[in-house]
């Protein structure tokens, strides 16, 4: 039953409210509609064929009571007034069964009420005569062909109710579609701030609107917005003075050092304050994530271009395939260095890279391959920690710093995308870059 009603069931929030509303509504008009209708419709019918049958045997009544041709003709001029059309035919009798009764409740209940009221042998035919019923009866001198109209086996108010019902129904179920359309609306509003602020894309303060509790639910989201733009903020104010103190030190121990002359020690401190200053780097690039940089839209292929360009001088072969436009919404210099960092990290443990991109109806995918040794699958997520290296070095001119990829999933993650390690085809390491548009 669960599984029935999850897969027919509206999707949208609108159709489900819609359908919460409406679905009881029915049941309930459809069952006092039935129980109402069964009875009215029975008791109605009754009565109107009941009446019919008994003109007819009024009409029979009239000339057995006033025999002679006159008063047969007058009886049956009478008729008309009542809605019938009769004539005699003397001496005639009627011919083996009479044609089949509808199937219709209403054929059935003249047949029935014919056979109460009349007492004598009768044909009624349903069929075939317009808005008309034929009824004959064999009397002892002839018989009597009779025509009834069939508007008079009709009650109209029971179709006026019908149509009154549907009706106020169908205004009912629009006003709820148009108060709910009204109360999804800022639903949808808000959903969309929510997808474009978890791209890392600028979203403007939203104006409460609808039922109390989708004004606290928007209030919530534009003070949750407010405080991570003052957190992103307040950090990178507090990036920038760690900078300057940092790298004030830094210089001094570099002119210490160059006063020092040459020697094997001075050459490992040289390399120690090389170091020291390459981690500060990585290290206040990947806290601030580029946060202050605005969002543009951009076509990402020259960005590819270029940094493939850049991979290549350092003497490694380099594969690229992408589309002359993959616009979309980035920050550029950060996903610059986002890509940067991927392929660098190919070229420095690889002698063969590939980079292919690619656009799908709602997402970017760049997948950066290499012929080189692999990561083990146990770490594959590892190697997004800050200052995670496999090899336990910590030579920049090994294995860098440590910071490259953790920066670029960083980015990614800025972006709304991600980035995944897999194994590549030649056995090494696959890169597969995510991103909605």
């Amino acid at each position: 039953m669960r599984g029935f009603l999850k897969r027919f069931a509206p999707r949208t929030l609108i159709g489900r409210s819609v359908t919460i509303l409406v679905v009881p509504m029915i049941v309930v008009q459809a069952v006092a509609t039935w129980a109402f209708y069964d009875r009215h419709w029975d008791i109605v019918t009754k009565r109107l064929v009941a009446t019919v049958a008994g003109d007819i045997a009024l009409v029979i009544e009239g000339m057995q009571a006033f025999p002679g041709e006159a008063n047969r003709d007058t009886v049956l001029r009478g008729a008309r007034t009542a809605g019938l059309r009769a004539s005699f035919a003397r001496g005639a009798a009627l011919a083996g069964p009479g044609p089949r009764i509808g199937e219709g409740i209403r054929d059935r209940r003249l047949s029935q009420a014919l056979d109460y009221q009349l007492g004598r042998p009768y044909h009624m035919e349903t069929a075939g005569y317009g808005d008309w019923i034929r009824v004959k009866v064999q009397l002892a001198d002839g018989v009597l062909d009779v025509f009834v109209e069939k508007r008079r086996l009709f009650e109209e108010t029971t179709y006026l109710f019908l149509a009154w019902l549907i009706g106020t129904s169908l205004v009912m179920i629009a006003i709820a579609v148009l108060f709910m359309r009204n109360q999804v609306r800022p639903i949808r509003r808000l959903a969309v701030a929510v997808d474009e602020f978890g791209k890392g894309r600028e979203v403007p303060d939203i104006s409460p609107s609808g039922a109390a509790e989708i004004r606290s639910l928007t209030t919530a989201f534009n003070l949750m917005r407010a405080r991570i733009g003052r957190a992103i903020a307040q950090r990178t104010e507090m990036l920038a003075g760690v900078s300057h103190d940092l790298r004030t030190p830094l210089t001094r121990i570099k002119l210490q050092i160059a006063l020092l002359g040459e020697g094997g020690r001075v050459d490992d401190l040289k390399s120690d304050v090389a170091e020291m200053e390459s981690l500060v780097e990585e290290y206040l690039a990947f806290a601030a994530g580029e946060g202050t940089e605005a969002v543009v839209a951009a076509n990402v292929a020259p960005i590819l271009d270029e940094v493939v360009a850049g991979a290549r001088r350092d003497g490694v072969a380099v594969e690229f395939r992408a589309p002359s436009e993959l616009v979309v919404p980035i920050r550029p210099n950060a996903f610059r260095r986002c890509l940067a960092n991927v392929v660098s990290n190919a070229v420095r443990h690889a002698e063969r890279v590939s980079v292919r991109a690619s656009r799908s109806r709602d997402t970017i995918e760049i997948v950066v391959d290499d012929d080189g040794p692999g990561i083990p699958e146990d770490a594959r997520e590892d190697v997004f920690k800050p200052f995670y290296r496999i090899d336990g070095s910590r030579n920049p001119a090994t294995g860098g710093t440590g910071l490259g990829l953790t920066i670029a999933r960083d980015v990614m993650r800025g972006h709304g995308g991600d980035i995944r390690i897999e194994t590549a085809p030649g056995g090494g390491v696959r890169a597969r870059l995510r991103m909605p548009v």
